[in-house]
């Protein structure tokens, strides 16, 4: 009964949260309510026996990426009235993947409603000597480490797009090239002036 009642309210915590994250107009406040709905999912983990992976989510998720996002938010003057100026554009782009994404939600739910023995039917077994750790690695390096790997790469992708795109070059700040400086010649910035004898500086 008191599993029942925490699992209730963590669900409806971390549904609430997640709307208010994309409802909210203020970025700082749906950075922090991010922040709250990775708690309430820590706790849901926690409920279900996945304890690190709720460790994962508090340590990586509200420990480095959300703080990350506040800082950055807080940090860099951004325009978000000029941001919002494309959303029409890319709104049918947008609005075809949140249907495709319903989707496939609707399949997931609709089949543990036909089939509730669905569920887990795909899991590895394992022994009860193993701890959730050693479960998790288990799995995980052998039979999708495939999979493992190509997220890391997606991962990796997506990080250098987002240094690609917020780098900007300030035309006044001035930066050494090296190349210019080896193909230098000496006639390229020296010039021997001979002086008369008393007309000089």
């Amino acid at each position: 009964m008191i599993q029942a009642f925490f699992f209730y309210l963590f669900a409806a915590v971390t549904v609430g949260s997640a709307f208010m994250v994309i409802s909210s107009r203020h970025p700082v406040h749906s950075v922090l309510f991010l922040i709250l709905a990775f708690f309430n999912a820590a706790g849901l983990f926690v409920l279900m026996g996945a304890e690190f992976l709720a460790m994962l989510l508090v340590v990586v998720y509200v420990g480095a990426v959300a703080v990350l996002f506040l800082f950055v938010v807080m940090m860099l003057d951004v325009d978000f009235a000029a941001l919002r100026q494309g959303l029409l554009e890319y709104l049918p782009i947008g609005g075809a993947i949140g249907l495709v994404l319903l989707a496939e939600l609707l399949m997931v739910v609709g089949g543990w409603v036909i089939d509730p023995g669905l569920v887990g039917h795909g899991a590895t077994p394992v022994t009860a000597a193993t701890n959730n750790v050693a479960a998790i690695g288990l799995v995980l390096y052998t039979k999708y480490v495939f999979f493992f790997q190509a997220a890391g790469l997606v991962l990796l992708v997506a990080m250098i797009g987002a240094i690609v795109l917020t780098l900007r070059h300030k035309t006044f700040v001035k930066r050494q090239n090296i190349d210019e400086q080896v193909a230098r010649q000496p006639a390229d910035c020296i010039e021997i002036v001979s002086v008369e004898s008393g007309k000089g500086l």
